[in-house]
């Protein structure tokens, strides 16, 4: 009785343990991708008040802001659609 549970508790820890590594074919941003988003992000939404990223964004909201950037870095860095040409 006992051998059949160590073999069930270790057959659950297996199983556990490859769901939790088990890849999950996300790609990585890279850095350039990121800051041209930061940089468009920034032009498209700029700060109510400048210097002062509290105030919040002069135009849009934030889930606005968040959609824009992730669309552009989704797109390889570009807004409008299209992937960039030399991406790979």
């Amino acid at each position: 009785m006992r051998g059949l549970r160590s073999l069930t508790g270790g057959a659950i820890t297996l199983l556990l343990a490859m769901t939790v590594l088990a890849p999950t074919g996300a790609k990585a941003v890279t850095v350039e991708v990121a800051k041209k988003c930061s940089a468009l992000m920034a032009k498209e939404f700029p700060p109510r008040e400048p210097g002062n990223p509290a105030a919040g964004s002069a135009k849009g909201n934030g889930q606005a802001a968040r959609e824009y950037y992730k669309k552009c870095v989704d797109n390889g860095g570009n807004v409008d659609g299209t992937a960039d040409k030399n991406a790979k």
